[in-house]
């Protein structure tokens, strides 16, 4: 029969503040500081812990991916929204009598250029519509607060 194998001993230079944590984890467990070190050397040594990084990391990106879907579905819900809200209110604005037509496609045409570059450099500059639109409805919410 062989004599069961003798374990080496290595000598490790800890921070003060792991050290603190080690000692009171061990006085916790009422287990030796040594024994808790060389549990955390082998798991840290061990590929079983790949293994749960990469699940753990896995698990992390199906709970992105599934947001990432939800916010889709939504973002596809406003669009929809917004496309009928539009084809509603064509089909019930009626036409311009033809020399107002022309002048407000003359109109138009010049707003929606200067329009567009004003969004695009308000959102370049980090504004956005959203915030001016809340701003608007405050106040007038709170004008007709005030009028009650």
């Amino acid at each position: 029969m062989t004599a069961p194998k003798k374990k080496a001993q290595i000598s490790v230079y800890l921070d003060p503040e792991v050290m603190k944590t080690l000692s009171a984890y061990a006085a916790r467990r009422e287990q030796p500081m040594s024994l808790i070190a060389e549990a955390a050397i082998a798991s840290f040594l061990s590929p079983d812990a790949d293994e749960r990084r990469e699940a753990a990391i896995a698990k992390r990106l199906d709970q992105v991916d599934r947001r990432i879907a939800r916010l889709e579905r939504d973002i596809g819900i406003s669009v929809e929204t917004l496309a009928l809200f539009v084809r509603f209110w064509l089909a019930t604005t009626p036409p311009l009598p033809e020399p107002a037509a022309k002048a407000a496609r003359a109109q138009g045409g010049r707003g929606g250029t200067i329009s567009l570059r004003r969004s695009g450099d308000g959102l370049v500059k980090g504004r956005s519509c959203d915030r001016k639109s809340r701003k608007i409805f405050r106040r007038a919410s709170r004008r007709e607060d005030s009028r009650l």
